[in-house]
């Protein structure tokens, strides 16, 4: 019993606190609400998805390029990088294509013929953000 009382006069004073309130204190003109209403739905990106590249079974014998983008860690790590798969793999060779840009467009609109020539060259890329 000690318990049921206070549950029951909480329930009270609500009820009691609700109805005190009038129902015009509430109400408001509607013209002072401006709603904006958005769409659920991204702008459709035009161009198709497409896969990943198929993998590769092996490293061995192929030609693996390292893209380093412009940050100070990216070129040590593509070293360590490479030196690791000179020693697991002796006969795959190495290229890296070093990225002084720090914007990914900007490399894609003043490098673009250059990476393309040389990403198409390589069976496999590893790609290094220095962060």
């Amino acid at each position: 019993m000690r318990r049921f009382i206070p549950v029951l006069s909480m329930a009270v004073l609500t009820v009691m606190g609700t109805l005190s309130w009038s129902e015009a204190s509430f109400a408001r003109d509607a013209s002072e609400y401006e709603y904006e209403v958005l769409s659920p739905w991204a702008e459709v990106d035009p161009i198709p998805v497409r896969g990943i590249s198929p993998r590769v079974k092996t490293l061995e014998g192929k030609k693996i390029g390292l893209f380093a983008n412009f940050k100070r860690a990216a070129r040590p790590i593509q070293a360590v990088v490479e030196r690791r798969l000179k020693e697991r793999f002796p006969d795959c060779e190495t290229s890296l294509f070093d990225s002084t840009l720090p914007n990914v467009t900007e490399t894609e609109t003043e490098n673009k013929d250059r990476f393309t020539a040389w990403a198409k060259d390589m069976d496999a890329v590893i790609a290094a953000v220095g962060d």
